[in-house]
C-alpha cells in the first residue's frame, strides 16, 4: 500500500481502485544509494552543468541533447530538468520519469562534449597571453 497523502489534500481518487494506474509504480525497484565514486561523478556533473549553463544559456542554448541507449533517439533536456535529474540521483539513486521536451528545436541543444570543448576554449581565452612566449 502506498503512503497516505498529507492532511489537507483532497482524497486520492483511485483509493481502493484495483485498476489504479499508479499501481504499476509499485513494481519499480527502489534506487540504490550511490557509492562514493558515483556520488563524486554526479557532483562533478552538477558543477560542470552550472558552468555550461552560465556560458551557453545567454547564447540561446536551452540544454543538452543525449542519444538514448535504449531507443537510439535523441532526447532533449533543458538545464532545469538536467539539474533536477542529477539532484534526484544524489538523493536516492534514481531518476524519476519525466515528460520529454515538447517539439524541441534541435539547434537549441548541444552535447556534453560540445559543452566541455566550449568551456575549455572559454577558459583558454580568459588566460593571460604571454607576449614573450615564456609559457611555451
Amino acid at each position: 500500500m502506498r503512503d497516505q497523502l498529507p492532511p489537507g489534500l483532497p482524497p486520492d481518487p483511485f483509493a481502493g481502485d484495483p485498476d489504479d494506474p499508479s499501481a504499476a509504480l509499485d513494481a519499480i525497484e527502489p534506487g540504490q544509494p550511490l557509492d562514493p565514486a558515483e556520488r563524486l561523478a554526479v557532483e562533478e556533473d552538477l558543477a560542470d552543468l552550472a558552468v555550461y549553463e552560465a556560458l551557453l544559456a545567454p547564447r540561446g542554448v536551452r540544454g543538452l541533447v543525449v542519444c538514448c541507449e535504449d531507443c537510439h533517439q535523441d532526447h532533449y533536456h533543458d538545464w532545469d530538468m538536467l539539474r533536477a535529474n542529477l539532484l534526484q540521483l544524489l538523493v536516492d539513486g534514481t531518476v524519476r520519469p519525466h515528460e520529454p521536451a515538447f517539439d524541441p528545436s534541435p539547434d537549441a541543444y548541444v552535447t556534453w562534449d560540445y559543452c566541455r570543448g566550449y568551456a575549455d576554449a572559454s577558459m583558454n581565452e580568459a588566460l593571460p597571453v604571454d607576449p614573450y612566449g615564456l609559457d611555451s
